[in-house]
Parts: structure tokens; C-alpha cells; sequence
């Protein structure tokens, strides 16, 4: 054996030995404990920075250029507050309920055990009372203020907080919070939360922490431990932060997540989407709505392998990104019927039509028992039925309604009745009043342009295509997610025999119907379904009568998603790396190597003039020698 092979045989050795005793202290240190959170924090070096003072809602926060801060979020952060007000509300309502239930548990006891004559259980039973009423726990939630720190009140976790914009904001705009943890695994942006900390008075109910999101999430997973309400809001994917976020929420708490890689979710990348979330994504018109069900049926699947579940109360798809707020409880018997949630979805190419596909029945059996069986499959053929054209899979996806109706009302009212708190509040309130109006239990929409776009037709008015469903017996209606978009459980059979029945009184130029087209298969049929465009009543849903606000316009230049904080002034923006790069290829008009070299279109089909020498930038040689 040479030296060489003994030297690598040695480094592997010791490189093993290496990555043990790396593993054995991660298990140590994942260990369950108390509050107590890492300390081991990104090192940050001095830098230059750019520090702005933003002002949002009652907050007055500094943003340095090299913490991350959108100012488009406001909608999110307005919204978020709002949901957790209204969580707050229902939180008390459950402490008052269950010292309601012990004391009278209590005052049952002293009749049937105390000894003492009439009178003086009585008299106990009224100290009993007292003391319970005493209680902070029976403080009256309307009457509760903002920016103190309750002893009955929930505690917060902002698991990725920079600045701590929103955390200060919990602080200071949501009664009845007994803490709120700000944390960044960025020394650099803890520093600005104590700084903001100080700067809004919140010492004593805000506090910062320096440390991985997930890692503090898992060192309270212990039942005392537990957070009342976790808000994931990641510069990304929060799929790393998924399996210690169900964990370390309270039973019956509220899980907060907002997902901003919508290229992903949407279609773009489907085995990313695949091992991120577990799902694969379609690039269809219906990808935002999908994204939502995506990342619910994501949640619930990490929340299943700790025996919990997860309750929808919002989910909303806004702008660049996708946010659900969800209740997790634990319950065996509740997890087993999470199988019966799921289901693929066929999405035909040529189309545009969508099945379900549902991955297990339930069949109730004795009591509350069910029986759960695998479905039937398959729901879809091979080709589509409407234009004979191929059909993709993807999911699973979440096949249950996305929203609490009640929740829903409720936020809606808190809202409406306080609209001077949120600069956003009239988005909000469009916004949640459309949710109200959807059809809950039917996933996923069709969007009336891209329908008219497959039969080459003139779009009927958003009136007369829901009167023609209403008028056939299904329900229809808008949705959030998209304009002109409909959500109906009418089988996609009715819904182009509608638009079969359009096309007669709006006749398609005969030019545009080819051989082979979707538009011919679907027009070649004989609609079967009587078709009525007579006005419905309830054709024209309230929030769009009310002229409810819904889009915002575009408030500021590259108000996208925006890229990752800049570390030092000297990093160019945005919009100096657009300049930068504009007019790049002209200005390499002489230098050919950056084009593609392959040959085009017409040289496969034996068409090109060029004959072999025929390569794909061909055009523009010939333009530059006429």
C-alpha cells in the first residue's frame, strides 16, 4: 500500500470521526429545554449602511439598507394584525369558558363534601366566586389595551423578524399580548430590534433573540413551552422551518406563513416545488390558488407525523406571494381523515380543463367512526374529453375549503369597525368580502379569458357567463386569487357547452378553426346542456356592486418581491443593475460568441436558405449586411 492511500485512509477516518461527533452534539443540542434559545449568531462585520426611519401604523422604526424591508408588505402586516386581534378575542373567550367550567366544578364539589350547615356553604361558595372573578384571567378582552403586557395573554413568536417592524407593530396595535419573541439569526438586525425596541417603549413586552428560527422552535416544543401564535415571513420558501413551527405552536394555536417563491409554486420549477413542499405544481391559470393549496396541504402533512392537524381560518394569494393563517390541534382520530383532504389534480394542455382526482373515501360506520377506503381511479383519462389533447398531473394539493367562514365574518367586522388602524384597511376589507362570497368547497377556477382564448371568441361579459351557470342549477362564483376568474361546481362538460352556445350568437372566424385545435374538437360537438344568458339575480356578487377595492396600483418603482438586503452602500440596486444591463446586446453587435449557435426553425423543416451553414442568428447577419 503506498503512501498515498494510507494518507486517504487516514483523512477518511478522521473525517468520519469528524462528522459523528458533529451529529452527537447537534442531538444534544436540538435537546428539549426551556426558553432558553442559542446565542449563535451570523457575525456581521462594520459595515456602511443606509438607515431610514418608516413609520407604519403606530410604529416608528429604523431600516438600515442592510436588513431587508418591503414597504408592499404593509397589506400582509395590516392583515396579520387583524387575524391575531381577532384570535385574541377568541382566546379569552376560551380562558373565560374553562374557569367558568372549574368553578363550577369547584362549587359542586363544596355542596356534596363540605359538612358545614346551609349558610356557610353558601358564604364559601360566594369567596369562591369572588376569588374567580378577581381572577385576571375574567378581564373583560374589549377592555384590554395595546402595548401592556398581560399575564393571561398570548405569547408571539416572529420567527424571522429583521428590523422587528412587525413585532414592534404586535406590540404596540394588538391587546391582551403578554410577549412577543422578535428573533434573527442576523446579529446585525438585532441590534436595529433593540433599537426599535427602545426607540417604540415596548422594554418588558418585546423582546429580541439571536438564533436559527427552527432552532427556537424546536427548544420549545415542550407542552409549557409552546407559542400561542408563530408568523413565519421568510425571504423565500418556509418549508425548512415547517416541521419545528407545528411543533412548537400551542394546541389550538395560530400558525402564520407567507410564501414568496410563487416562480416555484406556480409551475416554473415542479421538482423544486416537489422537494420543497411535496407537491407538484402546474403551470396553469389556476397556479395561484393551487400555490394556497399547495402550501396547506404542505403544513398539514408536516403537522401529521406529530399526530396533529391543521383548521384553514385564511388564505390569501396577493401581489408576489401567497399567506394562510391555520389552527393546529392534536387528535389521532382528526389526522386519519387528513387523507381524504388530498387530491391530484389533471389539468389538460390543450384546453385547459381540470379534474380531481381525491386520494381516499370515508364511509361513516358506527358513532363518529369512519371507515376510509383508497378511491376510485382513475377520475381522468389520458386525453382530455373535451379536445382530445394530453393531460399533465400535479399535487397533491389541499381539496378542502381554505377558509373559516365564521373567522372570516368576524375579521370583517373588526375591520370595518376600526378602518382608521391599517392604511390598507379598504384593500382588506375587498379583499376578505370576496373570500366570503366564494364557493368554499370546490377547488381551484377557470379564468373567462384564457376559456375565450381557446375557442378564438369574443369574451361574454362576467354577468352573463355566471347567469348562465346560476341558470343551469350550479353555483358560481369570483375569486380572490384572480380577475375574471370563476370558481363553479359545474363539470367542465356544462362549462363549454355554455361557451358552445356563446359561439353560435358570436360566431368564430372559420380561419381560426384548424385541424387538430382545441377549438375545433370542443366546436364540433353538439351542446347538451340548455343554456339560458338570461340575467340571474344573483349574477353580480356584493362586493363587485359595492366596488370593493381589490387590486392596489402599483405604489412605487420594482415593488416586486425585492432582492436580498445589501450589505454596504456600495452594492449596486435594482434599478442600477437594470441600467447597467440595458442596451447589453447591441452593444455587442461585433462580438457573435454570446449568441446561440444552433440551427433555427425552418433548417429542421428544410425551409432555411442557408442551407448547412445554417446557424439560429442567421437574421440578424442578414439584416447587418443589407
Amino acid at each position: 500500500m503506498t503512501a498515498l492511500s494510507v494518507s486517504s485512509k487516514s483523512f477518511h477516518i478522521v473525517h468520519t470521526c469528524l462528522r459523528f461527533r458533529h451529529l452527537i452534539t447537534r442531538v444534544r443540542y436540538i435537546r428539549p429545554r426551556t426558553v432558553v434559545v442559542p446565542n449563535r449568531c451570523k457575525m456581521s462585520a462594520t459595515i456602511d449602511v443606509t438607515v431610514n426611519e418608516v413609520k407604519e401604523g403606530k410604529a416608528e422604526v429604523l431600516t438600515p439598507s442592510s436588513v431587508f424591508y418591503n414597504p408592499v408588505q404593509e397589506f400582509n402586516r395590516d392583515l396579520t394584525i387583524a387575524v391575531i386581534s381577532e384570535f385574541v378575542h377568541d382566546h379569552f373567550d376560551t380562558v373565560r369558558e374553562r374557569e367558568a367550567k372549574l368553578l363550577r366544578k369547584k362549587l359542586n364539589s363544596l355542596e356534596q363534601n363540605d359538612a358545614a350547615t346551609g349558610e356557610d356553604a353558601k358564604a364559601k361558595q360566594q369567596t369562591c366566586s369572588d376569588e374567580n372573578n378577581s381572577d385576571d384571567s375574567k378581564i373583560d378582552d374589549s377592555k384590554l389595551t395595546a402595548g401592556v403586557s398581560h399575564p393571561n395573554g398570548i405569547r408571539i413568536l416572529e420567527g424571522l423578524a429583521a428590523s422587528g417592524l412587525r413585532s414592534v407593530r404586535f406590540g404596540l396595535e394588538i391587546p391582551g399580548v403578554k410577549e412577543v419573541i422578535a428573533n434573527d439569526f442576523d446579529k446585525n438586525a438585532v441590534g436595529f430590534i433593540d433599537k426599535n425596541i427602545t426607540k417604540n417603549a415596548l422594554t418588558g413586552l418585546v423582546r429580541s433573540n439571536c438564533g436559527d428560527a427552527a432552532m427556537v422552535m424546536y427548544q420549545n416544543k415542550g407542552l409549557k413551552d409552546r407559542f400561542d401564535v408563530i408568523d413565519l415571513d421568510p425571504y423565500g420558501s418556509p418549508s425548512v422551518f415547517l416541521d419545528s413551527a407545528v411543533q412548537a405552536v400551542r394546541d389550538g394555536g395560530l400558525l402564520c406563513v407567507t410564501c414568496t417563491d410563487m416562480a416555484v409554486m406556480c409551475g416554473n420549477s415542479c421538482e423544486t416545488c416537489y422537494s420543497k413542499y411535496g407537491s407538484v405544481s402546474l403551470k396553469a391559470k389556476f397556479c395561484h390558488e393551487m400555490a394556497l393549496r399547495i402550501i396547506l396541504q404542505s403544513v398539514e402533512s408536516a403537522a401529521n407525523r406529530y399526530s396533529r392537524y391543521i383548521q384553514p381560518l385564511i388564505s390569501v394569494s396577493a401581489d408576489f406571494y401567497v399567506r394562510v393563517f391555520v389552527k393546529v390541534f392534536t387528535g389521532q382520530v382528526k389526522v386519519k381523515q387528513s387523507v381524504t383532504k388530498l387530491a391530484y389534480v389533471y389539468h389538460c394542455t390543450g384546453c385547459g380543463s381540470h379534474v380531481l382526482q381525491k386520494l381516499a373515501n370515508k364511509t361513516p360506520t358506527k358513532g363518529d367512526n369512519y371507515k376510509f377506503t383508497p378511491a376510485v381511479a382513475p377520475s381522468a383519462q389520458p386525453v382530455c374529453n373535451h379536445c382530445g389533447f394530453k393531460q399533465h398531473i400535479g399535487g397533491p394539493i389541499w381539496a378542502d375549503p381554505m377558509h373559516d367562514r365564521d373567522f372570516l365574518t368576524k375579521v370583517l367586522q373588526r375591520v370595518s369597525s376600526n378602518q382608521d388602524l391599517f392604511n390598507t384597511s379598504e384593500r382588506i376589507l375587498g379583499m376578505l368580502s370576496m373570500m366570503s362570497e366564494e364557493v368554499e368547497d370546490v377547488p381551484l377556477y377557470y379564468t373567462l379569458d384564457e376559456v375565450c382564448n381557446v375557442l378564438h371568441c369574443t369574451a361574454p361579459s362576467i354577468v352573463q357567463f355566471r347567469s348562465a351557470v346560476l341558470n343551469a342549477g350550479y353555483r358560481a362564483s369570483l375569486t380572490h386569487c384572480a380577475k375574471n376568474a370563476h370558481k363553479t361546481d359545474a363539470p367542465g362538460e356544462v362549462v363549454w357547452d355554455i361557451m358552445r352556445a356563446w359561439v353560435k350568437d358570436h360566431p368564430v372566424k372559420a380561419s381560426r378553426l384548424q385541424s387538430g385545435t382545441p377549438a375545433k374538437a370542443i366546436l364540433d360537438k353538439e351542446p347538451v346542456t340548455e343554456v339560458s344568458f338570461s340575467l340571474h339575480p344573483d349574477a353580480n356578487p356584493q362586493s363587485r356592486q359595492k366596488g370593493l377595492l381589490r387590486w392596489q396600483v402599483n405604489p412605487e418603482p420594482d415593488w416586486g418581491p425585492k432582492p436580498r438586503a445589501k450589505k454596504s452602500n456600495t452594492e449596486e440596486s435594482l434599478s442600477e443593475k437594470r441600467d447597467r444591463c440595458r442596451g447589453k446586446r447591441k452593444d455587442r453587435q461585433g462580438d457573435k460568441s454570446f449568441l446561440k449557435q444552433y440551427p433555427c426553425k425552418k433548417y429542421k423543416t428544410g425551409e432555411c436558405d442557408m442551407g448547412d451553414g445554417c446557424v439560429y442568428n442567421h437574421d440578424m447577419e442578414q439584416e447587418q449586411a443589407q
